[in-house]
This record gives C-alpha cells, sequence and structure tokens, in this order.
C-alpha cells in the first residue's frame, strides 16, 4: 500500500529545519522532517553563541539546538534519518522525494539543507572542529579573546572576518596562497592598516595540532619550501562555503553560487518548494535568521497548503 502523501517534507534539521517543523505542528500541519544526521546543523558546532536572544550569558550551540529539539518534540514533530536525495520529481502538486532505502511525497517542501563549508583535507580538520576550529567569527570570537588566531583565506569574507577577530584576539595571523589579497580595496586597505593582523604569503595550511584544543598550526612557505610550526589557539576558516542543494539543480532557481534564489515569502521557483536558512540566496548566515526565516517558511507553506485545498492536517492527520 501507497504512503499516503504528506502536507509538508522539511529537509534539514537545523535551527531553520527545527523552526519550521515547530511552527507547522504548532499549527496542526502533518510535517516531517528529513534529516542525514542528528538535528542541529552547522550550530552545533559553535563553542557558545552569545547573539541569540534569551540567553544573557550566551548558551553552546550543541545546548541551543537541543533545547530546540525539546520543544519540537513536544509537538510530535515526526523526524526521519535519510541518505541523501537521488531523485526529486514533481507531479502536479504533488513533490515526489527519492533516496536510498525509502522515499516520501509531499505536497509542500521546505528546503532548510544548509551548507557547508568548503573543505581543504589536512591533518586535524576534522578532529579540532568545535575545539579551537571556527567558520564564523562573528559568532566565536569573544572566545579568543587576547589570544592568537590563524585566519585561512583572501576573499572578502576572510578579510572582513580577520578584522572582526582583531577586535578580541592579541593577534591575528592571515595565510594566503599568494602574494596579494583577492579581498576588495578598501577591505584591503583595512586589513593592512591593522596592526594586530600579520600576513604569510604565499603559504598554505599543512596541519592543524593540539591535545583537547588547538595549539598550533603548520604553514608551508611555497616559495621557501619552508614550513613554520605557529602557536595558535584558533583556526577559522574561508575558503569557501557550498549549499547543500546538488539535488535541486535541474528543478528550482538557484544562483551562480548554487543558492536557492526565492521572492518574500520565501517560495522558489517552483510553487510549494520554499528555501530557508543557509541554504537560501540571503545576504547573512546566523542561527537567529535562519530560525526567524523557518518560521517564515512554515507560514508560507501552510497558506500555499489551503491555496490547493490540502487541509487533511486539520482534520486529523497523522
Amino acid at each position: 500500500m501507497a504512503e499516503p502523501v504528506r502536507d509538508v517534507a522539511i529537509l534539514g534539521g537545523g535551527p531553520s529545519g527545527l523552526t519550521a517543523g515547530l511552527y507547522l505542528r504548532r499549527a496542526r500541519i502533518d510535517a516531517v522532517m528529513l534529516e542525514q544526521q542528528l538535528p542541529g546543523g552547522q550550530a552545533v558546532y559553535s563553542p557558545l553563541i552569545e547573539n541569540f536572544p534569551g540567553f544573557p550569558e550566551g548558551i553552546p550551540g550543541a545546548d541551543l539546538v537541543d533545547l530546540m529539539k525539546q520543544q519540537v518534540d513536544r509537538f510530535e514533530l515526526e523526524i526521519k534519518t535519510f541518505a541523501p536525495v537521488q531523485e526529486f520529481v514533481l507531479d502536479g502538486n504533488v513533490k515526489r522525494l527519492r533516496y536510498e532505502g525509502g522515499g516520501l511525497d509531499a505536497y509542500a517542501v521546505i528546503i532548510a539543507t544548509g551548507r557547508s563549508p568548503r573543505k581543504i583535507g589536512i591533518p586535524g580538520e576534522e578532529e579540532y572542529a568545535g575545539r579551537g576550529i571556527s567558520y564564523c567569527a562573528t559568532c566565536d570570537a569573544p572566545l579568543f579573546k587576547e589570544k592568537v588566531v590563524l585566519v585561512v583565506g583572501g576573499g572578502d569574507a576572510a578579510v572582513e572576518e580577520a578584522l572582526h577577530l582583531a577586535r578580541f584576539a592579541s593577534k591575528v595571523i592571515l595565510v594566503h596562497r599568494r602574494d596579494e589579497l583577492r579581498a576588495s580595496s578598501y577591505l584591503q586597505e583595512r586589513i593592512l592598516s591593522e596592526p594586530r593582523v600579520e600576513f604569510m604569503w604565499n603559504s598554505e595550511l599543512r596541519e592543524i595540532k593540539g591535545e583537547q584544543t588547538v595549539q598550533s598550526a603548520s604553514v608551508y612557505n611555497n616559495v621557501t619550501g619552508e614550513t613554520a610550526e605557529v602557536p595558535v589557539s584558533g583556526v577559522f576558516f574561508y575558503v569557501g562555503n557550498e549549499p547543500n542543494t546538488r539535488f535541486l539543480r535541474d528543478i528550482v532557481e538557484l544562483n551562480e553560487g548554487g543558492y536557492v534564489v526565492t521572492d518574500d515569502r520565501l517560495e522558489s521557483s517552483v510553487p510549494g518548494i520554499f528555501a530557508s536558512g543557509d541554504v537560501r540566496a540571503n545576504h547573512f548566515k546566523q542561527v537567529i535568521l535562519a530560525a526567524a526565516e523557518g518560521a517564515l517558511a512554515a507560514m508560507s507553506a501552510q497558506r500555499y497548503l489551503e491555496t490547493i485545498g490540502a487541509r487533511k492536517a486539520y482534520e486529523g492527520g497523522h
């Protein structure tokens, strides 16, 4: 017997997906979340989030996500673990998702799959994630007050975050594989005049070392062939991020970076498919914004269900 068509499928269990699930289930919408790992997304890697309202002393990312999960559990959001989507088929108002070991049909889909930092594949990169390695200076800079940190990258993001870190760290070392920055000229002027920032040009990070947390970094100079062991307390990567949208490339409109393009209701180019959080083509990536977009996507999905007459959730649902 075929599984019934669900009202809304939420793809991704980070702050945006969890908030969408909370809003939908509280409204008695038949929603199901599909998550490849444990709910939480990139937020779980932040040692301390100090800019989420309601937590005057800040809160570890993992703890914040756990509270979000407890809240959606109260409203009995069904969460399924699934493999990456292999097939996404549009069949009238029904969106058919197929993945290894199963599949699911829904009238509306909220894409909240987030993005993943581009990895460079060096020893220690995985081991020290969340223990000195960070991908968000805005989130974690205060944790490195009066400490030495290393930033990898040379574009706008790397320079902007290095400047932000310089407000807290005793020294910021920017490692770039070329002999000049790729960032905008005005950002280059600012960082080149920042006394707390030092540069390691023509260099590449080769290894991150430590015990419980990061303690040093091995940096290779590709001109001299020498490797320097640099004592640092933190390493920030800005070699790019990749939105988790490969399965959507022939389904909805994506921008040149691969992010989902939406309207002001967070609906994509396909009616009934919404996007929220870091996977969406927006300007800022923050936990609070992801949560807010999850709420908006949920309310927009609810309105969409009403327009197509799919309101079985109000008649009992699952």
